[in-house]
Order: structure tokens, then sequence, then C-alpha cells
């Protein structure tokens, strides 16, 4: 019976006679089936990164005790330089980094048959998983009442800085400047900007390869400084968690316990609930294996609460998954943008809810539709940054709930903030399994070997590990999970 498939061709270039590939992670066969000698490590490289994190947030947890117990002011300054350096760091590359990225992954689907047909079904995974994530959202919320018996009024509240609305949403896509934008941090006025340079280039052709060499470079080089933030990551935690107990102290997470127990247990249900469920009835992949291999990257987005900032390390490991490189070189980007089901959905229904309840004011049948409605179309005014304040005041605006409730949760934000992108994190690299899975490219060759990884195991300047960002040997994208392998002579 015959298929409908996508073929991609690769342009990665080959290696010359007699030598071996350069990009094989430590202790995997290279090209002339040699393995690869193990890099060496000194001092702190020899701890693995994830216990370098974990020892981050024990500390910080710790030092943020003593700063707020015994009032030592400069343990607190320190702690809060160290944290807010960090979150600027990361913020520092957002703005590049994503005009850049969509632009040449908008580009490199040239080289996708079937471009537009993955990136529509891209888009309708991104909504279907985000329209089960807010379901779940509301049924939590509707079983626990988060905003009963937390000792809270309406005088606590107050109306944030910033606030959204769909007026906002809708004009605020189209930027006054192409400066602007990226002083202050606008990413959906960037995605825009590099959408259009990414299509304009593409009906040029030939007279834009000039544009397309320096963006390739630029990405390169913004994605170098990027690995050298994120190694940064272990002290971030530190000083984040630090300043956020030395601010609020253990007894905030004690006041909002059911709400901070709904928004990790929504969270965590969609993370290894639905996501599994979709590798493996609509992919037929091995979950235990998709989370083997995206770790490292839902782990750096649980610390650093930037799906942006991320964004390498996940494209990264969605390409050691299987997926072809032009293609998870435009799914990683538009996934970090507009993909967030931990922050556009799980969060602002159980927010909503929440407000409803400590404000005395009733939802209806009409007003979850409507928090369903824009989780899934709103979803990318939260444009991967941290925190999520501009989709939750989207949500309460729509449904007409007090703005001043929005105060009630910036509290405890920090520490939702992390279970939030991690969930977001694990969507942008499911997703692409999926529909590449779907479309039959997914190399399952790669996807089985595929291993959780160091952060001092890969390098921004260097391509994907292995084959996995290849494009599949001739017939491997169309043998699904549970086929035999085709004989071999």
């Amino acid at each position: 019976m015959s298929h409908r498939s996508v073929s991609v061709s690769s342009n990665t270039p080959s290696s010359a006679p007699g030598e071996s590939s350069s990009t094989a992670a430590a202790g995997e066969p290279t090209a002339a089936g040699e393995t690869a000698a193990p890099k060496r490590r000194t001092g702190l490289a020899r701890i693995p990164f994830w216990a370098q994190i974990l020892l981050g947030l024990v500390l910080g947890a710790l030092l943020g005790w003593v700063a707020r117990s015994g009032d030592v002011a400069w343990l607190s300054t320190a702690l809060d330089k160290v944290g807010g350096t960090f979150v600027q760091l990361l913020k520092l590359a957002v703005g590049p980094l994503v005009f850049f990225a969509i632009t040449v992954s908008i580009t490199n689907l040239r080289n996708v048959s079937g471009a537009a047909r993955l990136a529509g079904r891209t888009l309708l995974w991104f909504m279907a998983t985000s329209l089960i994530a807010v379901g779940i959202g509301l049924t939590i919320g509707l079983l626990t009442n988060p905003g009963a018996g937390t000792g809270l009024s309406p005088k606590d509240g107050a109306r944030p800085e910033q606030a959204g609305s769909w007026l906002d949403f809708l004009t605020g896509i189209i930027p006054t400047d192409v400066i602007t934008p990226f002083t202050e941090l606008n990413v959906l006025q960037i995605v825009f900007m590099a959408a259009v340079a990414g299509v304009a280039a593409l009906r040029i052709g030939e007279k834009a390869a000039p544009l397309l060499s320096f963006s390739e470079s630029a990405l390169t080089l913004l994605q170098k400084a990027l690995w050298w933030v994120i190694r940064l990551a272990p002290l971030g935690t530190l000083g984040l968690i630090g300043r956020a107990i030395d601010q609020y102290g253990w007894d905030l997470i004690g006041q909002y316990a059911t709400f901070t127990a709904d928004v990790y247990i929504g969270s965590l249900l969609v993370m290894f609930g639905v996501y599994p469920l979709l590798l493996a009835l609509a992919a037929r992949v091995s979950p235990l294996q998709f989370f083997r291999g995206a770790w490292p990257a839902i782990q750096l987005g649980f610390v650093s609460r930037s799906s942006v900032g991320t964004m390498p390390v996940t494209q990264k490991a969605i390409e050691r998954l299987g997926v072809p490189r032009e293609y998870a070189s435009f799914a990683a980007p538009f996934g970090a943008t507009t993909k967030m089901d931990g922050c556009a959905a799980v969060y602002p229904a159980l927010a909503a809810i929440f407000v409803a309840e400590i404000f005395g004011i009733s939802l209806g049948i009409g007003d979850y539709v409507l928090i369903a409605f824009v989780s899934v179309i709103g979803s990318a005014a939260t444009a991967g940054l941290t925190g999520a304040t501009v989709m939750t005041t989207l949500t309460l605006s729509t449904l007409g709930l007090p703005l001043e409730g929005v105060g009630l949760l910036l509290a405890i934000d920090p520490v939702l903030d992390m279970i939030r992108t991690a969930t977001n994190v694990a969507g942008q690299a499911a997703v692409p399994v999926v529909v590449a899975a779907r479309e039959r490219i997914l190399d399952l060759d790669a996807f089985r070997r595929a291993r959780s990884f160091d952060i001092d195991d890969l390098d921004g300047t260097e391509g994907a590990e292995g084959t996995a960002g290849t494009a599949p040997a001739a017939g491997a994208g169309d043998r699904r999970s549970g086929e035999p392998a085709p004989a071999t002579a």
C-alpha cells in the first residue's frame, strides 16, 4: 500500500577521506566504525551537569533560609545579584537568537519536500496538546478549589504593571520600527519580523544567499555564547531559588499549598501522562527512550525558566532523537515561542479559577470554554520568556475577572514557573518527534540510540552527534516502531 512521504535532503558535508567524523559523541561509534575517545574532564567539570543543578537548588534553598532567618543583608543582596545576572544574560541573547533562529529555520524548510504540510501539522499538534492540557488544568481546579481556605482576600491583590488584552495582542504583533522590539524584548514582534525576513529570502532566491550565510554565522555565534551562559545555570539556580526563599519564605508555599500542588500535578500529568500516550499511540515509539534523550533540555528548562534560553539544547535533543535537522531547526524555535502547555494552558486555567474564588465570582460553562480558547489561540503571548503574567492577564481580562488577582500570584510565581517551563520544553520536544514519526521521516535507529547527555558533551558550534541530525537513510524513515529492519547483505 502506498503512502505519502516527506523527503529531506541533507546538506551536511561529509568528512574528507581518511578523516573520522568530529561530531561523534564521546563513547559513540564514529563514521569509520571506531569509538570516539571520551573527553577528559577536570575540576568541577567532573561533576555531571544535573548534579551541579541539584547542588545549586539545595545550596540556594539553604542560603535563602539563612538570609531570611538571620536577616543577613549582604547575603540577600548577593543572591539577588547572582540570580538577576543569570536571567539578564539569558535575556541578552533572546532577541537576536529568536530572530536569526526563526529566519534560518524558515529558509531551511526549502530542503524539505512537503514543508507546508509539516509546518501545518506541527501547529495542529501544538493546538491539540494545548487543548488537552487546559482541560487537565480546569478539571484539577474544579476538583480542588485552589482559592478556598487560603486566607487571602481581594485587598491582597494588585494590578500588574504589564497587562494583556486581545487588542494589545493583535495590534502588538506588528512593530512600529525595527529597533524597539529588540530593546524592549518584544519576542512576538521579533518573531513577526523574522518570519517576514525568512519568507522574503525564500522568494528572492539566490540573491538572498549572502544574507542567509550571515544569518547562519550569527546564529552559530549566538548559540556558542548562549552555551557559556547555560554552563552558569547551577549558579543561576542558586541565586534564583535563594532569592525566592529569602523574599517570601516557606510560609508562602503553605498559604498557596493547594494552588502550588495543582500546578505541579497538572504539569506533571501533561508531561508524564499526555506526552507519553501521544508518543506511544500516535508515534509508536518508546516514551521512556524519548525522556532519556530529551531530559537534559527538560531539566535546563526547569532551572532556567526560559523556553527560548533552552532552545539550543532542545534542538540538539530533538536531533539526537532522530528528527531530521532541517525540520528540527524549524520546530525548535517555533515551539519555543508558541508551544506553552505549562505557562499558557495548565497555569492560566488554574489561575482563573483561583482568582474567581478569591473574589467570590462564579464561573460557568461559557467561561471555561473561553479559558480553553484563550489558551489554544493566545499561547504566543507568553513569548518564551520567564513568567506568564501576560497570558494570565489576557485570560482574566477575557473572562472579565479583576486584574488585581494577578498580584495574588506574583509572589509564588518563581516556584511555579520552573515546572511550567519544564512542561513547555517537554512538549516542544515531543511534538516534533510525533510529527516526524507520522510523516515517516523519523530516524528510528537514531531514536533508539539516543541517550541522556551532559551539557559538556555538546558544543554550540557543532552539529548533532552521530546521525541524528542527518536525513534518514533510504528506507529508514519508512520503518515504524515495532517493525523489523530490512535485511542487509
